[in-house]
């Protein structure tokens, strides 16, 4: 069973930065799994769970266009560990940051298996 733990969340005022971390706890998903799609998502309180991104194995990324280029999704395989830089933060992306996997191919109709619990993060005007 693969393992998620997001952390880096916090209060920031708006048109700050903030980077979260999603570390892979007891496994390596290079090591174990050739293939996986890893991805962040975030709910605000009383709206749909929304997807931010995605990384692919091989390193390819996927962004919601709504968000213009303010968040960054990476992974450090050294590290076990994926990240979502957050930068010009606006009091609109107040909500629960989660990261997710699967070990297959990302697509669009990706289901994730696995989920961290989240982290919050609250912009303020």
């Amino acid at each position: 069973q693969v393992q998620l733990v997001e952390s880096g969340g916090g209060s920031v005022q708006a048109g700050g930065s903030l980077r979260l971390s999603c570390e892979a706890s007891g496994y390596t998903f290079k090591a174990i799994y050739g293939t996986y799609c890893l991805a962040w998502f975030r709910q605000a309180p009383g709206k749909e769970r929304e997807r931010i991104g995605t990384i692919a194995s091989g390193g390819r990324t996927t962004y919601t266009p709504s968000l213009e280029g303010r968040f960054t999704i990476s992974q450090d395989n050294a590290n076990n560990t994926l990240y979502l830089q957050m930068t010009d933060l606006k009091p609109e992306d107040t909500a629960m940051y989660y990261c997710a996997a699967d070990t297959w191919h990302c697509s669009d109709s990706t289901d994730f298996p696995y989920w961290g619990q989240g982290t919050q993060v609250t912009v303020s005007s």
